[in-house]
C-alpha cells in the first residue's frame, strides 16, 4: 500500500511499523504491520503511532475518518512486545509506557471518528487500543483478553476505564481479573464491538461504514462526537446543555446551508468542512 504524509501538499512518508493509506477521499487507513509478532507494538510502533495520531488532534481538515485494524487475519494487535520489553531497564519500562500512554490519548482525543477493524487476537493493549475507539466491527474469528494480571502488572493504557464503560462495572472486574479470553460474538452480545463479520468482509464493511461517515458534514460529524463523548461523563441536564453549545457551532456553517439547500433542491450535498 502506499502511504500518505498527513499534511497535504507534503512529500510521501513511510513508517517502519505502519501502514498508512487513504483507500478512499477523506478516509486514512491504519495499519500495524507486524505481523511476525501478532502486530504487537514495540517502542517504534509507539512513536509511528504517535506520529500519525498527533497532527490529527490539531489539524483535522483533510482526512474526515480513521479505521485502524492489522496486518492478516490472525492477530489485530497482541499488544506490547513482551520480547523488547524483556530487554529494557525499569526507567526504560516506564518511558516506553509514558510513549503509549501519550499515543493512546491522542487515539482518544482525535476530533475525528476512528473506527477499529479487528481482524484476529485483540489482547492486553491492543484491546485497550480497540476500545479508545469510537466503535468497532470484528472478524467472526476475533478474540479478546485482557490478561496483564497474568504477568504482574495490570491494564494500563485505559482498560480498567473504557471497558467497564463499555461492558459495566462487575463484567469488566470478571474480564480483568479472571485474564479469560472470550470471543466475538461474547463481544457483540456484551457491547464491546459493534457487529461481527466474516474475515474477507470485515474491511470492507469497515470502510464503507468510514465512506458514509466521511461523506457527511465534517463539522457536523466532529460536533457530534464531542457531545456524546463528553456529554456520557455528564448528568443529563448538563449533557443537554452541552449539546445545545456544540450544535450551534454550525447554525453559521456553509455545510449547514449547502445541507438544506441540497435536501431542497433533491441532490447530494457537497460538504467542505467549513
Amino acid at each position: 500500500m502506499a502511504a500518505y504524509s498527513l499534511k497535504q501538499g507534503s512529500p510521501v512518508k513511510t513508517y517502519e511499523t505502519i501502514l498508512v493509506d487513504e483507500p478512499s477521499p477523506g478516509v486514512l487507513l491504519v495499519t500495524i504491520n507486524r505481523p511476525e509478532v501478532s502486530n504487537a507494538f514495540n517502542t517504534q510502533a509507539g512513536r509511528d503511532l504517535f506520529d500519525v495520531f498527533h497532527p490529527l488532534e490539531i489539524d483535522h481538515r483533510r482526512y474526515r475518518c480513521v479505521v485502524l485494524t492489522g496486518a492478516g487475519q490472525k492477530a489485530f494487535c497482541a499488544g506490547g512486545d513482551l520480547k523488547e520489553r524483556n530487554t529494557l531497564t525499569e526507567e526504560e519500562w516506564v518511558l516506553q509506557h509514558e510513549l503509549m500512554e501519550r499515543t493512546f490519548r491522542h487515539i482518544l482525543n482525535c476530533p475525528i471518528p476512528v473506527l477499529a477493524a479487528v481482524n484476529g487476537a485483540a489482547y492486553g493493549g491492543g484491546l485497550e487500543l480497540m476500545l479508545l475507539c469510537d466503535f468497532a466491527y470484528a472478524s467472526s474469528t476475533a478474540r479478546f483478553a485482557l490478561t496483564e494480571v497474568t504477568l504482574g502488572i495490570m491494564p494500563g493504557a485505559g482498560g480498567t476505564q473504557t471497558l467497564a464503560r463499555a461492558v459495566g462495572e462487575r463484567r469488566a472486574k470478571e474480564i480483568i481479573l479472571t485474564a479469560t479470553p472470550f470471543s466475538a460474538a461474547e463481544a457483540l452480545e456484551w457491547g464491546v464491538v459493534n457487529r461481527v463479520y466474516e474475515p474477507d468482509e470485515l474491511l470492507p464493511k469497515t470502510l464503507a461504514a468510514a465512506e458514509r461517515i466521511a461523506s457527511n458534514a465534517p463539522i457536523s460529524v466532529r460536533q457530534a462526537k464531542h457531545s456524546i463523548h463528553y456529554g456520557m461523563q455528564m448528568d443529563l441536564r448538563s449533557g443537554m446543555m452541552f449539546e445545545i453549545e456544540a450544535y450551534q457551532r454550525m447554525v453559521h456553517s456553509e455545510d449547514r446551508k449547502e445541507g438544506v439547500r441540497a435536501f431542497v433542491e433533491k441532490r447530494k450535498p457537497v460538504f467542505q468542512g467549513k
